[in-house]
């Protein structure tokens, strides 16, 4: 049986009550949750985690870390330097979005190292598939996805990025609608480039239910992948967008019927003042189901510096009702991120959940701001680095120009605000 088949069974699985105590919430409430859809615990049965997290409405936001090889660079230890570097600094999941390499030995190795909960997109294995065999990406068959998705699942992931809503009715949309840069979605590319060349519909779309089946298997979560999710700030809310998007809403409620859990992926590169509709718009159109976005990016000029861009979305979006925020890193847009570009995107993003926390009133979010305060009140360097998101960094800032005067900066010295207090 699934979590959500025990949920529903009033039945309190391991699962369910390790991950309670991580998250320092009632089992009862993780229970009720991922039996009406609105929380998910991405853990599959056979993976064995240290760090398990939930995903979901009434919870902190979560944080997901990209990493995965390309086609200049498929070295395996890489990958697992990332890895560690972006668990090192409180990534809740981690996704393998290789493409270049051993796939399946990269993403076994990955998993084998990863305490937190691990995704992968089966649709970059289909379109090696078809490599591998002498053919090119738009003469993949459908029997290649569908292997993929058994594969991955056989695998031990748990969690699956599958472009379910990539149907030929969006596709028309993009078609009518021009864009200025297309559709971004790796995944999602292959799909509409197949389905055009092949003038056949998405077969994840078409054979769902066999999907849902597969993932039945090992308990393995559904994330919805926004194929057509906006690489422009002048495409967010398109016809091909919104279409999806309640394809999807459609999908997730049959997947959830037959006991599997589902994300919803969403947006992209949305602009500021968008995000909160499009945050309650997916609330809506899939029935509350938890929303992982990246991002989302509210400008587009920004290369080199979009984790901060990310950030500022993903605060606003983790505000409106975004459970599950996919960071981006300095090197998004420019090249494949090294360890130091997943530490820092990882940070980023972290902050902009937390942020959202003290915002949603998650208990005890605001209790570590209001720590670090008393510790600046008293110029207590030791515990204000303790309190630190990333103490290593802070400490390190410090050493770089120290004080003459241990109770002040150097910025200040005896012009400290806080030391003169006592003038009053």
């Amino acid at each position: 049986m699934t979590l959500i088949d025990l949920a529903r069974n009033n039945e309190l699985a391991p699962r369910i009550v390790k991950t309670a105590e991580i998250e320092n919430v009632s089992p009862e409430f993780l229970r009720a949750g991922l039996a009406n859809g609105t929380m998910v615990i991405p853990w599959a049965q056979g993976h064995e985690l240290s760090r398990p997290c939930a995903v979901g409405d009434g919870l902190s936001v979560k944080i997901n870390a990209n990493i995965g090889t390309s086609p200049d660079a498929g070295d395996i230890s890489g990958e697992l330097e990332k890895l560690k570097a972006a668990v090192d600094a409180g990534a809740h999941a981690v996704m393998d979005l290789s493409t270049g390499g051993n796939l399946r030995e990269i993403r076994k190795s990955i998993r084998d190292a990863c305490p937190v909960s691990l995704g992968s997109v089966p649709m970059y294995e289909a379109g090696y598939m078809a490599i591998d065999s002498g053919r090119t990406f738009r003469q993949m068959t459908a029997g290649d996805m569908l292997k993929a998705v058994r594969l991955h699942v056989a695998d031990g992931v748990d969690f699956i990025t599958v472009h379910c809503g990539v149907t030929l009715r969006a596709v028309e949309y993009l078609k009518k609608n021009r864009r200025v840069c297309g559709v971004v979605s790796r995944g999602g590319a292959l799909l509409a480039r197949w389905m055009v060349a092949n003038n056949q519909e998405n077969p994840l779309f078409e054979r769902f239910d066999e999907v849902i089946d597969i993932c039945r298997e090992t308990d393995c979560t559904l994330s919805l992948g926004d194929g057509l999710r906006p690489g422009a700030l002048a495409d967010a809310g398109d016809r091909a967008q919104i279409e999806e998007l309640y394809t999807l809403g459609e999908l997730a409620a049959r997947a959830q019927k037959r006991g599997v859990q589902v994300i919803i992926e969403g947006p992209g590169h949305v602009p500021f003042d968008q995000i909160a509709m499009q945050m309650k718009l997916e609330k809506r159109a899939c029935n509350n189901a938890p929303f992982y976005v990246l991002g989302p990016l509210v400008t587009d000029i920004a290369p080199g510096y979009d984790h901060l861009v990310c950030a500022i979305g993903g605060t606003m979006a983790a505000v409106n009702g975004a459970n599950f925020l996919c960071y981006v890193t300095p090197a998004e847009h420019l090249r494949l991120p090294d360890a130091s570009d997943v530490r820092e995107g990882v940070i980023a993003t972290r902050i902009a959940a937390h942020a959202a926390d003290i915002a949603n009133g998650i208990p005890g979010a605001r209790d570590w701001d209001d720590k670090m305060s008393a510790a600046r009140k008293s110029r207590d360097w030791e515990k204000m680095f303790e309190l630190a998101i990333d103490p290593e960094f802070a400490r390190a800032s410090r050493a770089k120009a120290p004080s003459a005067k241990e109770d002040a900066c150097s910025m200040c010295g005896d012009f400290c605000a806080l030391k003169g207090e006592d003038y009053f």
